[in-house]
């Protein structure tokens, strides 16, 4: 959702629908800072949905003594008590003039019956924020900068995703710090590489491509400095399932192909793909399908079969290098 004119807030409902924390609660603030252009002196007013009733809501929404003009969020939507629901769809077919009412719904069943109904309601608005898929991360790095003027290379992009990881508050924060320290240059993946190459040493992904290639030693080096540096267990093993899962891909894709061709067919961008050609001369396909196996077993333990998540992790690293058939 872009910044919205006051016009498109005021006297509206505002419903904000999805799992995805980062993007809704920027949602809030857009809608606050249309409120507050609109007249700086409004009133900002928040409460949690098993908290509101038509009397609540009224008396957030009521004017004070020194504006009229009101930005009232509800969170927790999906808790809202079924007594409230008939007076709040009556609000959302006639909201209040000088009202911002913004509703927050964080994903799943409960609740959405109240959500199709209020989606057909004449004052509505809903904004989405559904979870990323692992593809749409490295447009969200690259529609961060568009919104300061920035441009940033597809492969540059790709590397920041890898370095900070799929947080997006910590992306938008590394893309705030790329175009303010680089101040309207376009971004390329050397750029990157000097601000965030130590820190992508470190995570997940580092591991994955060591244990690939067959680097038993660097690879459970990476691995403690990711934990003890608060990487997640699961993120790890993700990391090798979706470095095996890629080198699949390429292993099977036809000979022959352009790198254009070939990138589209894997799924990755050009320097991963340089990645993939060197590691799938130590790897055939029962290797692969060995390693596979490995990991599959070790998500399982470190998501509750297990009692040490590190040991389980270590093993997993130690079975995929075995999987591999030579070095290359």
């Amino acid at each position: 959702m872009a910044t919205p004119d006051p016009a498109q807030v005021l006297g509206r409902v505002t419903l904000v629908t999805g799992p995805e924390e980062f993007l809704a609660e920027r949602t809030v603030q857009q809608v606050r800072a249309a409120v507050r252009r609109a007249d700086p002196e409004a009133e900002l007013g928040e409460t949690v949905a098993d908290q509101l009733t038509m009397a609540t809501l009224g008396e957030l929404a009521a004017p004070s003594l020194f504006s009229a003009t009101r930005c009232v969020v509800v969170r927790k939507f999906e808790d809202l008590p079924d007594e409230s629901v008939p007076g709040l769809l009556d609000y959302a077919e006639a909201p209040a003039d000088d009202v911002a009412l913004v509703l927050v719904h964080g994903g799943g069943p409960k609740g959405s019956g109240v959500l199709t109904k209020l989606r057909k309601a004449t004052g509505v608005t809903e904004v989405k924020t559904a979870a990323l898929t692992a593809r749409e991360y490295p447009n969200f790095v690259i529609g961060e900068l568009r919104t300061r003027k920035v441009k940033i290379d597809p492969d540059a992009a790709a590397f920041l995703v890898q370095a900070v990881g799929q947080d997006l508050r910590s992306l938008a924060a590394a893309a705030d710090q790329l175009a303010g320290d680089f101040e309207g240059r376009p971004i390329t993946i050397d750029m990157v590489k000097t601000y965030f190459g130590g820190r992508a040493e470190a995570k997940s992904f580092a591991v994955a491509d060591h244990a690939i290639f067959g680097r038993a030693a660097k690879a459970l080096e990476e691995l403690r400095w990711a934990l003890d540096g608060g990487t997640a267990p699961v993120l790890v093993t993700s990391a090798v399932a979706g470095g095996l899962r890629g080198l699949a891909k390429f292993k099977s894709a036809p000979r022959g192909m352009r790198n254009a061709d070939l990138m589209r067919e894997v799924g990755v961008p050009s320097w991963k793909l340089d990645i993939l050609r060197d590691q799938a001369r130590g790897w055939d396909e029962g290797g692969i399908a060995r390693a596979i196996r490995v990991v599959a077993a070790a998500d399982a333990d470190i998501k509750g079969r297990a009692h040490d998540a590190s040991y389980a992790l270590e093993k997993m690293v130690l079975d995929v290098v075995r999987a591999r058939p030579r070095r290359a």
